[in-house]
């Protein structure tokens, strides 16, 4: 017997299971001890602020890695750590992502942290720079599940422009983390030696572990997958066959690939090409603002815009600001006046900040029944793809800002060509909406889609 399928008017009532971050549970409705929709967004942000804590916070103590290992001053030779953090985090989205959709998100999730601690705590007393590398492709398999299982439970409860925009929030609060880390890393190395930002994490970890209690299982065990070998293939290949996921999920990695080797090359450029290693943090700090501005700012344009127009005009802006600081670098024979780097920096980031959620949440757009395998493929494909195409700039390192400015352009101009061309014809939600508008995941057009969803109705024969 199939279940009729029947034509009801949309109304603005949030689906069960779902939650508009906007609007506040009514009183009673939510258990006491569980976290409300704004609590949500603020753990779901510091699930994804946990690799990047694992690497802003030792940016600052890369001179005294180098000194410590017998490394030359100006050696990037320690930016293997950011690499090898990268290269776990890719291969660990992987397995939780797939195992998620079966087990629920929590369990993944307590899970990764436990492996985080352990490898972050093993880390900060590895004798040398081989061990520390080691320890940072596990400490990445453990930061794996926080980073995939947070775009998977946004998924799990937005859609549309309301994913964008709550993925915009996320991005928002999550870009506190490079504006501190590095000054909060300084500070600590004032008072104590520099392995003692690795214990920082640890700490954080366990925190994040026991406020966890407070997040409910966003996934129903109605809505769980097996993890049967045909099953999971046929999921991977559901996601694969999505050429909307598979053209931002390009886009994605060309951007996390911009925002690699921009945090892997920063602390040189401002140390070796402007002379400012002590200003580093303060520099970077204020950079990184940017990025928090840009993440508010989607989330404003998303909802006013719609969310494909907002992509595609961010698309060409970045590949122009890219181009401008090529022409910079070019015409100042790659050692421009820090000011003039730091204004095209500042004009380059917000864009990053804007389009890296917005093609997140249309790479997930078509797939929410299997979110945690498509989450899984979407991060290790921008993760692994973002962490070579960083260490690419990393090695090309000749005491100029030239090979970072060519690299900007070439992975902006091929993000914007994955989201403009790759990317036409793009739906925002599960429904086929076009025009950015806020459905829930799992509806089904009926007709012609106007305006109407398609609901079970009472069993037929």
């Amino acid at each position: 017997m199939e279940p009729r399928r029947c034509a009801v008017a949309r109304t603005d009532e949030r689906p069960p299971g779902r939650a508009d971050d906007a609007t506040p549970d009514p009183p009673g409705r939510r258990p006491a001890g569980v976290a409300g929709p704004r609590e949500f967004v603020a753990i779901v942000a510091t699930c994804m602020a946990m690799a990047a804590l694992s690497i802003d916070l030792m940016l600052p103590a890369f001179p005294e890695m180098r000194e410590a290992f017998g490394l030359d001053p100006g050696s990037t030779e320690v930016s293997l750590v950011i690499t090898a953090l990268f290269l776990g985090l890719a291969a660990g989205q992987l397995v939780y992502g797939p195992l998620s959709d079966r087990y629920g998100r929590k369990p993944l999730l307590y899970v990764g942290l436990a492996i985080y601690a352990v490898s972050a705590a093993a880390a900060a007393v590895m004798p040398t720079l081989t061990g520390v590398v080691i320890c940072r492709v596990l400490w990445g398999l453990g930061a794996a599940a926080p980073r995939s299982l947070a775009l998977a439970m946004i998924r799990d409860r937005f859609s549309g422009d309301h994913m964008a925009r709550t993925m915009s929030h996320v991005m928002a609060t999550f870009i506190l983390v490079p504006v501190f880390a590095p000054s909060v890393g300084a500070a600590i190395m004032l008072v104590a030696p520099w392995r003692t930002v690795m214990w920082v994490p640890v700490v954080v970890a366990c925190l994040l572990a026991l406020w966890l209690r407070r997040l409910p299982e966003t996934l129903p065990p109605a809505d769980r997958r097996s993890v049967a070998p045909s099953a999971l293939l046929e999921a991977l290949r559901e996601v694969l066959r999505s050429r909307q996921t598979l053209a931002f999920g390009i886009a994605v990695t060309c951007l996390f690939g911009m925002m690699t080797s921009y945090v892997g090359s920063s602390e040189v450029i401002i140390d070796e090409v402007f002379g400012q290693g002590d200003l580093f943090p303060v520099i970077f700090g204020l950079l990184a603002v940017m990025l928090g501005l840009g993440s508010l700012l989607n989330a404003r344009l998303v909802m006013r815009l719609g969310l494909l127009r907002v992509v595609r005009t961010f698309a060409l802006y970045i590949v122009g600001v890219a181009g401008l600081l090529l022409v910079v670098a070019v015409a100042t024979d790659g050692h421009p006046p820090l000011w003039a780097f730091c204004v095209c920096v500042a004009l380059l980031l917000p864009s990053v900040s804007l389009l890296t959620p917005n093609s997140n949440t249309l790479a997930m757009a078509p797939l929410p029944h299997v979110a945690g395998m498509a989450a899984a493929v979407l991060g290790t494909l921008s993760t692994a793809g973002g962490a070579v195409l960083g260490s690419i700039v990393d090695s090309a390192f000749d005491g100029s800002i030239l090979p970072f400015a060519v690299c900007a352009l070439v992975y902006s101009s091929v993000a914007a060509g994955a989201i403009l061309v790759l990317g036409r014809g793009a739906v925002t939600g599960a429904s086929g909406a076009r025009d950015g508008s806020a459905v829930p995941a799992g509806a089904t057009p009926a007709g012609d889609g106007a305006g109407v969803l398609a609901v079970p109705g009472p069993s037929a024969t």
